[in-house]
């Protein structure tokens, strides 16, 4: 799948027309030619769209699952933030709520 690296933003739109094209989505942010990846869900979470400016386009990505739905944020008004790790695992189906950071302390001494 083409994508973006990973120095763009991901958010996702909690509550949006997932029936809208390019325009219509790419319309209702602020400034969607950022690069930032704006990611939409489908009534049935079993659908989502990406969408996201590369330099020459705006580009638009769809996946749907065939026996499962995706694990969604709380419906809301407003984007939310997700990491990469984060956002892999929602493209995968997978739980992404279950991706955490690992915290790592400072050594404690050479052996």
């Amino acid at each position: 799948m083409i994508f973006p690296l990973n120095r763009v933003r991901i958010m996702v739109a909690t509550k949006l027309d997932f029936r809208k094209g390019h325009d219509g989505l790419a319309a209702l942010h602020k400034d969607p030619f950022t690069g930032t990846v704006f990611v939409f869900r489908s009534r049935k979470a079993d659908r989502l769209k990406l969408i996201y400016w590369d330099g020459s386009g705006l580009v638009m990505a769809y996946k749907r699952l065939e026996e499962h739905t995706f694990t969604w944020p709380d419906i809301r008004d407003s984007l939310m933030a997700l990491g990469h790790a984060q956002f892999e695992a929602l493209f995968a189906g997978l739980d992404w709520c279950r991706v955490r950071a690992v915290e790592a302390g400072a050594p404690t001494g050479i052996e």
